[in-house]
């Protein structure tokens, strides 16, 4: 298991909000995620990264929570929309295709 601290400052000139900061654990390295994930989907670097992080940081609630209405209902789609994700091919993968470690 794997532990992160996770912050979201504000850059917006004027914007006075405080940052937000929570620590998550995740079964999975996520910054490692988030380097294999670059070049995938066509994505630019930026967005490539909120995608791995931001689906990495969403599976594991859904897994922690998994008993719990909404993610009960969602679980199934998940595990879908994550087959997906890792059938997706990349320069960095290889002919296997697999850049994430573990299924959601």
């Amino acid at each position: 298991m794997h532990r992160f601290r996770i912050t979201v400052e504000p850059l917006t000139p004027g914007d006075e909000a405080v940052p937000l900061q929570f620590e998550a654990d995740c079964h999975d390295d996520m910054v490692a995620i988030a380097r294999r994930m670059k070049g995938r989907f066509d994505l630019d670097d930026e967005s490539s990264k909120a995608f791995a992080i931001g689906m990495k940081l969403f599976g594991e609630v859904i897994l922690k929570n998994r008993a719990r209405l909404p993610f009960r209902e969602l679980r199934p789609a998940w595990a879908e929309f994550m087959k997906a994700v890792k059938a997706a091919r990349s320069p960095e993968a290889g002919s296997s295709g697999t850049v994430l470690s573990r299924q959601e």
